[in-house]
């Protein structure tokens, strides 16, 4: 099995068709939701303005932290890598590109998300403040790779046994049958007390509780994390460790908890996995995609919910005028 990846340009789905053979824990996650979200974000390319603001400030939140996670594993001190990570939040969120400010009618100057929470500063004060809490004295140790390098900000690609039916061998090179292909991204491998554990960093604007930490056993994408460094290091990995970031306007506060996964437990979520992608390869045989509408009110409300409201005739009209393509493809490293 691949482990790590190069950056690719190849499609995720059998050329062709719409039947996706490498998935990640995002697209499998519209999927089990609803097929009919899935078809939307994944097929369709379709996403909300809203989604641009939590897709870049959670994109720069993470590099910020892989930053310094990168100078402490060469040995930089905890100054000079907070310095870096600052200096990036800075940066990244400053610069535009000549088209970008063409396009917002405005000079170059700083990222203006249009959100309350998610803003320049207050990117830069968790960056800072995260780091101040779990950055100098923390229990938890990036595992460093065989080739010396440290364990963050991991881009993998696992094949599975199995894989598509509907003329697979058809599209792969070699002749042989495509197999599914599981890809993600880990942001940090550590050795914590008793064993190893991905670490993975939530941002959200809720709080922070019992009750935020148990809403990730089960879940799909902490399942998907564990079974996938299983495979890649070869050896017992007990979980993950959640860092969650609250983010309101006058503070941050974090928190960290732990989702555990037992071997049986993780063989488990990789049989439903199999279920769910010939689900998958069925619906994009038939070229229809179900609506779930279970699923239309839950957090908060799914962000196609106005559209599946209307009449189908015209819920076309109602994509192009409310949303904005912006393809989603699990073989694309960070």
């Amino acid at each position: 099995m691949d482990q790590l990846m190069e950056s690719t340009s190849l499609s995720p789905f059998l050329p062709g068709t719409n039947i996706q053979f490498a998935w990640d824990s995002t697209s499998l996650g519209w999927l089990k939701t609803c097929p009919r979200l899935y078809q939307y974000s994944m097929i369709e390319g379709w996403r909300s303005t809203g989604q641009h603001v939590h897709l870049d400030f959670g994109s720069y939140y993470h590099h910020a932290l892989e930053l310094y996670d990168r100078f402490r594993a060469t040995g930089q001190d905890h100054n000079e890598a907070l310095y870096e990570s600052v200096k990036y939040c800075l940066e990244v969120t400053w610069y535009r590109s000549q088209d970008e400010s063409d396009q917002l009618g405005k000079p170059d100057g700083p990222v203006d998300w249009g959100h309350n929470l998610k803003t320049r500063e207050t990117l830069v004060r968790s960056v800072i403040w995260y780091l101040e809490e779990f950055g100098v004295n923390d229990a938890a140790k990036t595992v460093i790779l065989k080739n010396g390098k440290p364990a963050v900000e991991l881009s993998f690609r696992l094949e599975l046994d199995f894989g598509p039916t509907n003329g697979a061998a058809a599209w792969n090179e070699s002749g042989k049958d495509q197999p599914y292909v599981i890809s993600g991204h880990l942001d940090r491998v550590v050795e914590f007390a008793d064993g190893i554990y991905v670490m993975d960093r939530k941002t959200s604007s809720t709080t922070i509780g019992s009750y935020y930490f148990d809403g990730y056993n089960p879940d799909n994408q902490m399942s998907l994390y564990t079974f996938a460094s299983k495979v890649i290091y070869q050896t017992p990995v007990r979980g993950v460790i959640i860092d969650a970031a609250q983010i309101a306007v006058g503070f941050t506060r974090f928190s960290r908890g732990f989702t555990f996964r037992t071997e049986a437990q993780t063989e488990e979520w990789l049989a439903n996995t199999k279920h769910w992608l010939a689900l998958a390869e069925g619906f994009a045989t038939a070229g229809f995609w179900p609506m779930n509408d279970k699923s239309c009110h839950q957090y908060g409300g799914c962000a196609f919910r106005k559209v599946c409201s209307k009449s189908p005739e015209v819920r076309q009209k109602f994509l192009e005028s409310d949303f904005t393509k912006r393809q989603w493809n699990p073989l694309e490293p960070r």
